[in-house]
């Protein structure tokens, strides 16, 4: 069974998580159903079909995949080494502890051609409330605490694909801008998603009201829409790889090339001037 290592303090609480999640209100797991219509967008693009699929999520009731394995999102998770062709990671890798460990999952599940489809979110989410929350407590208390979860960014998580054994992998990303009727809103709409802060090194003691208060006036002064209401992004990363196999296309080897970059765009090459050392 897979183990994942840990060399680096936790950055999730999962009991927390735990607890989190487990308040989740159906209506608020909205960005849940946009990424299951963009699985289902991206599925329709694959000419191929798939008859083991597993999914991973926390909320299984939001995805209606007649015939799929769902899986919990847990550290080690309830996978067959190569059992599915297709393998889903919906919307919860960014609260992994070992995200690469996580993907070795997936890769190690997955027949030879496996699809793996993975959505997280980035980097630029709740870019607006990170820096409120942080300005807020700094003026408030002189001194900051982990409040935002950190999230990867789309160049360093495509990256992972490849570390994970993934052939052909791509990672891409969309925006979605949320408006909210005011600060009080958006907070409990992030505790109704399950997505509260579950941070293992998150303050243990309760934050003053003032530290709030001052957020919600940064907030509302910098983050306005015409109408009033409060913007807050959330990027959607996808990570999208396939398990090797033989029939996928390979890059070609340096120098096997038949034909020169000026032939194929019909012009002459011109070599570069001959340069005496200096000195």
């Amino acid at each position: 069974m897979f183990r994942a290592m840990q060399t680096q303090p936790l950055l999730t609480d999962r009991p927390a998580l735990h607890r989190n999640r487990a308040r989740a209100e159906r209506a608020a797991l909205f960005l849940h159903d946009e990424v299951a219509l963009e699985v289902q967008e991206r599925l329709a693009e694959v000419n191929k079909a798939f008859t083991d699929v597993a999914l991973i999520t926390p909320f299984a009731d939001v995805w209606a995949m007649a015939g799929a394995k769902r899986v919990p999102d847990e550290e080690v998770l309830d996978l067959q080494a190569g059992g599915h062709d297709l393998v889903i990671h919906a919307l919860a890798l960014h609260w992994a502890n070992d995200p690469v460990g996580q993907l070795v999952q997936c890769r190690r599940a997955l027949r030879p051609d496996g699809l793996f489809l993975g959505f997280l979110f980035g980097g630029q989410t709740l870019a607006e409330l990170r820096a409120c929350l942080a300005q807020a407590e700094a003026e408030v208390t002189g001194g900051l605490s982990p409040r935002v979860l950190p999230m990867g960014e789309i160049r360093d998580l495509g990256a992972l694909l490849q570390r994970a054994g993934f052939a052909l992998p791509v990672a891409d990303s969309f925006t979605k801008t949320v408006s909210y009727a005011d600060f009080g809103q958006l907070m409990r709409d992030l505790r109704a998603m399950g997505e509260g802060n579950a941070l293992a090194a998150r303050l243990r003691r309760p934050t003053g009201r003032a530290v709030f208060a001052r957020a919600a006036e940064l907030y509302a002064a910098h983050h306005s829409l015409p109408d009033g209401r409060l913007a807050a992004t959330f990027e959607i990363i996808g990570l999208t790889g396939w398990a090797p196999h033989e029939s996928q296309q390979k890059p070609l080897r340096p120098g096997s090339a038949v034909q020169s970059l000026a032939d194929a765009l019909a012009t002459r090459e011109m070599p570069l001037p001959d340069t005496e050392p200096n000195g």
